[in-house]
C-alpha cells in the first residue's frame, strides 16, 4: 500500500511539473524563433543640420534699389489710396511708391 501511494505521489508531482517545464521550453523556443526571425540591425542616426533662422542681411533696410544712391540723394515717396477688388468686396487700401532723386 505504501508503494502505491508513493508511486501515485511521484506520478502526480511529475505530472504537475511537466506543464511548467513544457511552457518554459516552448517560451524558450519561441524566443529562439524570434531571435532567428529578426536579425539584429545597427541603426545609425544622422545628426540634424542646424539651419539659421535669420538671414545675415535681414537687418539691412529693405529699400530698392539696394545700391548706395550717393551722398546727396533724397527718397521721394508718393502715397495714395487705391481700390482693390476682393472676393469679400471692394476695399480701399493705401499704396506708397518711392524712388531716389538727387538732392
Amino acid at each position: 500500500m505504501k508503494r502505491i501511494v508513493a508511486a501515485a505521489l511521484l506520478a502526480a508531482s511529475v505530472g504537475l511539473s511537466l506543464p511548467a517545464a513544457e511552457a518554459q521550453a516552448q517560451s524558450a523556443q519561441a524566443g529562439v524563433r524570434v531571435a532567428q526571425a529578426a536579425p539584429e540591425r545597427v541603426v545609425e542616426r544622422r545628426r540634424l543640420r542646424r539651419i539659421p533662422i535669420y538671414r545675415p542681411d535681414h537687418w539691412e533696410p529693405d529699400v530698392i534699389p539696394r545700391y548706395n544712391p550717393g551722398p546727396n540723394a533724397v527718397r521721394d515717396c508718393t502715397a495714395t489710396y487705391v481700390q482693390e477688388h476682393r472676393p469679400s468686396g471692394t476695399v480701399i487700401t493705401p499704396r506708397m511708391n518711392c524712388f531716389w532723386r538727387p538732392g
